[in-house]
Formats: C-alpha cells, structure tokens, sequence
C-alpha cells in the first residue's frame, strides 16, 4: 500500500518503520525528525500526502492536525483515507473528517494506547472513529502496527473512546499510588499489599500491569527510577482533553476534574515534567495528610 505518514516523533516514527518493514511503500515528512529506515523522505506535506491510499498523522494536538489536514487534503486523492492518531480534542477530530468527507475522502480518528513501548513492538491499541469502508481499508496497516483495532462509531468517536480511557487511568493510578502510601504508613508490606489487590476487589491494570511501586509486581518505570513510559504530561494533556469534551456535552465528572487538578499541579508547580505518570507514588511518600 502506498501510505504517507507525517509526524515521526517518538511515536511516529516507529509506527511508520514498522509498515516500511512490511513491505508498505511508505513517504513521510517531519519538520524537525528525521525518517526512519526504510521511509522515504519528502518536503512538504502536500509531497507525502500526494497519491497516498492512506494518510496517517501522529501530531501533538488539534491545532497543529487542523493545519496539516488544510494542507494535506488538496493533495490526496478522492477515495483515500485521512487516519488521525494523534490524541486531540474531539471537536478538532470531527471538523477534519467533515472537510476530508467533503471532498470525497474518507477520515478516521484513531488514537492509541500503548506508549512508545508498544509503537516500537508493533502491539499498539487503537480505538477509531469514522466509516466503515474507511476501517477496512487501514485495518491492515493497524495489524502491523498493533495487535487491536476496535471500531468504535462515526467520527470522534475514537477520540471520546481514548480520552474516557485515559480519565479512568489517570484517576486510578493516582488512588493506587495513594494507597501504597497509605499502606506504607500502616506498616503494610509492599508485596503482601500487591498479593492482595491484584487478585481481590480493589485490582486495576495500574496496580497488576504498571505498578507505581518499584520491585513489585511485572516490570515498570518505577523500577527505572520513574522514566516516562508515559510522561505525567501526556496524562495531564489526556485529562484536560476529557474535562474539555466533559464541558462540550455537560457531563459531571468530578474524580476525572480531580485527577486533572491534580496532574496539574504535580505537571506544574512540582517535580512531574518528564516522570512518569506512575511517579505519584513518591510523590504521596513524602506527604502528610492536608
């Protein structure tokens, strides 16, 4: 298949390797990284855009997929698809598919979970929006590049699928990292306190797959001294994504507000920038009750 790819940061450019890999012709652009092996490299984004069966993004926000969309579209050719998966607002999702649709383009949004771990190894999660036909089509490039591809509705819905996610993760990797804590006070051992949650009520994929906790439980950034697997600010960016779609439709959501806050000021005005989001955990050790 004939793919362009613009944005290879850290998540792009292992995703566009990896189809180069499987013997896609793939042409990519990046003002500021350079290609991957096997991806050919063009000037522009109209140059990596043109005559491509599918476009694929991976861009840091709305604003900036708004701006390579309005310069992508006009070199792509009617019938292919537009597949976003960057992880933008869900109004920002809609409006491109509205103008790729009306020129004759089909458009996903298809945000994925996964880490720059899973971008490498091919085992990517991603959670799309948009028609059917145009699903189809990329269903082939999401099996190189992950190892699931879920459908879930008509444009943004992929976008509303991830951000839901990631307020439910945010919330519950900041209770898990609390509860140590607390667990630490009692004089609960780490372990003991792991053998239980993980197989009892209280378990989550933050405690049985992404401990907070070093040496305890499957290998984790906190066992590399809290090095991003997922940065504090890419959850902060996830949280206030869903508290900004949470407003669009006037929806409650109080724990998902104060996981967001509190990102925030651990993003902010403390020690998070560049730690891992799981790094709430040393955070909580070293506080008293407020």
């Amino acid at each position: 298949m004939k793919i362009g790819f613009i944005g290879l940061g850290n998540m792009g450019a292992p995703m566009a390797a990896n189809l180069a890999a499987a013997g896609h012709a793939v042409t990519g652009f990046d003002p500021a990284a350079p290609c991957p092996e096997g991806v050919t490299e063009a000037a522009s984004v109209s140059e990596a855009a043109r005559d491509a069966e599918v476009v694929l993004t991976m861009l840091p926000n709305g604003e900036i997929l708004r701006a390579v969309v309005a310069e992508a579209i006009p070199a792509m050719s009617p019938g292919a698809v537009l597949c976003d998966c960057s992880t933008v607002d869900v109004e920002s999702a809609r409006t491109v598919a509205g103008d790729a649709q009306a020129v004759g383009l089909l458009a996903l949004d298809a945000p994925v979970s996964g880490g720059v771990g899973g971008a490498l190894a091919g085992t990517l999660t991603f959670m799309v929006g948009g028609p059917e036909a145009g699903f189809a089509t990329v269903a082939p490039l999401f099996e190189v590049m992950g190892q699931k591809a879920v459908h879930c509705g008509g444009a943004g819905a992929g976008q509303s699928a991830k951000i839901c996610n990631n307020m439910i993760l945010g919330a519950t990797m900041i209770v898990t990292c609390e509860a140590f804590a607390l667990a630490d006070k009692l004089g609960l051992d780490r372990q003991k306190m792991f053998d239980v949650v993980s197989t009892s009520s209280g378990q989550s994929w933050s405690m049985t797959s992404y401990c907070p906790a070093p040496g305890v439980g499957p290998q984790s950034p906190a066992d590399n001294g809290y090095a991003p697997g997922f940065a504090a600010e890419l959850m902060l960016k996830d949280l206030r994504l869903a508290q900004d779609a949470a407003a669009m439709v006037d929806a409650d959501t109080p724990l998902g507000r104060a996981a967001a806050e509190l990102y925030a000021t651990f993003v902010e005005a403390e020690d998070g920038r560049g730690r891992d989001f799981s790094a709430m955990l040393p955070r909580f050790e070293g506080r008293g009750r407020t």
